[in-house]
């Protein structure tokens, strides 16, 4: 199979690092611009990768870090019998890959749960570039310090919390993860099919389909199949056992 993938300027791409409404949150938040300039030519234009394709395999060596550019993706660990089991779903802006520091192979499969498109940033020149990049280094620290950390509040959630308050918990997380980009906290899609939440999060699907109609009942959410609108946000927080944010706790009607 073929890995040959073209090196592009950020500047030759339709949004640039620096245009990017994602960039407080992806790399390249916190250069200047002359370390902004030189990452923006270790940049590798992906191609479009459809529903279901694999970006990277458990196994594989790690060659580089990956920017979601649009769409989402989903972490799968197999075991030993084939058992699988989803550790985590990535959204535009998020970075992939950072299971792969520790071996350098990566620990997960990452497939596409609908057409994406990624930034990928060859992890050799990467590190060259931190050595004499302040802002990149610290940058880097400051992704793998996150990852950790919501690791551990993964593992807080799915290890303590019932169901339903699993399923309120993996609502506002995603809603706080979208408003970070911009985005509606109250009111969107989620990509991932009711099987893979259910996986993801320790539940049957019929066991899932039934909190969620709870929570339809409750008026904490109304659901049009994937789109969701969140209805009462600190009903939701006290289900999760989250501290409630202190804006509105209901959705704009």
């Amino acid at each position: 199979m073929s890995h040959s993938r073209k090196v592009i300027s950020i500047h030759e791409l339709k949004v640039s690092c620096g245009d990017c409404s994602l960039s407080e949150i992806c790399l390249p938040h916190g250069l200047n611009q002359e370390e902004l300039n030189e990452l923006d030519a270790l940049i590798l234009h992906k191609p479009r990768i459809e529903q279901g394709e694999v970006l990277f395999r458990s196994g594989d060596p790690m060659h580089h870090l990956y920017a979601v550019r649009s769409g989402a993706f989903k972490a799968v660990l197999s075991s030993n019998e084939g058992a699988e089991q989803i550790t985590g779903f990535y959204l535009s802006g998020e970075l992939m890959g950072l299971d792969g520091f520790g071996d350098d192979v990566h620990q997960c499969t990452m497939v596409a749960l609908e057409t994406s498109t990624v930034c990928a940033i060859d992890i050799d020149e990467l590190e060259k570039l931190s050595t004499r990049a302040p802002g990149l280094r610290r940058q880097l620290r400051h992704l793998i310090g996150a990852e950790i950390n919501h690791d551990h509040r993964n593992l807080l959630a799915l290890g303590q919390l019932k169901g339903e308050e699993r399923l309120a918990a993996f609502l506002l997380n995603i809603s706080r993860r979208l408003k970070k980009r911009g985005f509606s906290p109250y009111e969107f899609n989620l990509p991932m099919a009711r099987h893979d939440l259910a996986n993801y999060l320790g539940l049957a699907v019929e066991t899932l389909s039934r909190m969620f109609s709870r929570m339809i009942d409750a008026d904490l959410i109304e659901t049009n199949r994937r789109h969701v609108k969140l209805l009462n946000t600190k009903a939701l927080c006290e289900l999760a056992q989250y501290d409630c944010p202190r804006e509105s706790h209901h959705a704009s009607s």
